[in-house]
């Protein structure tokens, strides 16, 4: 029965991109290494990369299919969030699966997700850091109590009902995600945290499931002090209107 269901299922993977040249090939080939029984395309939304990712994900469309591989561009950096609704637009899957471009999230989680999802009908399945099982790799000691404060924090004030509120490795119903996206204000860091804060305050069913956060394997890291300060500006913004 469980079997049946998954075969009807699509799943829409959008990834944003920016300078992921190095990236790119590599988590397409693992998505395909592991999901080997599901339905799914690969939505790449990137914008306007200098580095010629376009031309590796045309590359990677000749190999695998446009119909497995669709790259949907804009002209140049428009934000995290609004890269999810552009993606969004183009998914014929019923269910929809976010994950960031640059090895940070490992698609062999993806086959737990889809499992999860299965076994509990949530509408949300998120990747979290912080439950047995889940961690990071690769972070000094400053950056994993940064991101650990931030998480607490927000956990204190918010009361969300998930352990890892800014993790972007998550797979969503479509009409779910649909839903909320259009209440969100938050735009690039914050947008995570908004989105499942609101999913929490709608009463959507959330589970997690645990993984291992690896930081980029290649390319430099696009979060610097002005992403913590948005940060705090986000948990504001959302403790006065949530």
């Amino acid at each position: 029965m469980e079997q049946r269901k998954e075969e009807k299922n699509k799943y829409s993977i959008i990834i944003p991109t920016y300078n992921e040249r190095l990236n790119i090939a590599l988590i397409v080939y693992l998505i395909f290494k592991h999901l080997r029984d599901v339905e799914f395309e690969i939505i790449v939304v990137d914008d306007g990369s200098p580095d010629g990712t376009q031309e590796v994900v045309k590359q990677l469309q000749q190999v695998y299919g446009e119909d497995h591989i669709l790259l949907r561009p804009r002209p140049k950096k428009l934000g995290l969030g609004t890269a999810y609704i552009h993606g969004l637009k183009h998914a014929s899957g019923n269910f929809v699966v976010i994950m960031d471009a640059d090895l940070s999230h490992h698609p062999k989680y993806l086959p737990s997700f889809i499992k999860k999802q299965l076994e509990t009908g949530a509408s949300i399945v998120t990747g979290t850091r912080y439950v047995q099982g889940g961690g990071v790799h690769g972070w000094n000691l400053m950056r994993k109590l940064t991101s650990r404060g931030a998480n607490v924090l927000a956990q204190t004030l918010l009361w969300p009902g998930v352990s890892d509120l800014t993790g972007s490795f998550r797979l969503y119903k479509k009409s779910v995600l649909e839903d909320i996206i259009s209440s969100v204000v938050s735009k690039g860091y914050v947008f995570q945290m908004e989105m499942i804060v609101r999913a929490s305050r709608k009463g959507y069913h959330i589970e997690e499931v645990p993984i291992t956060f690896v930081d980029r394997v290649f390319g430099s890291s696009k979060l610097g002090g002005s992403e913590i300060v948005e940060y705090l500006k986000g948990l504001v913004y959302l403790l006065v209107t949530t």
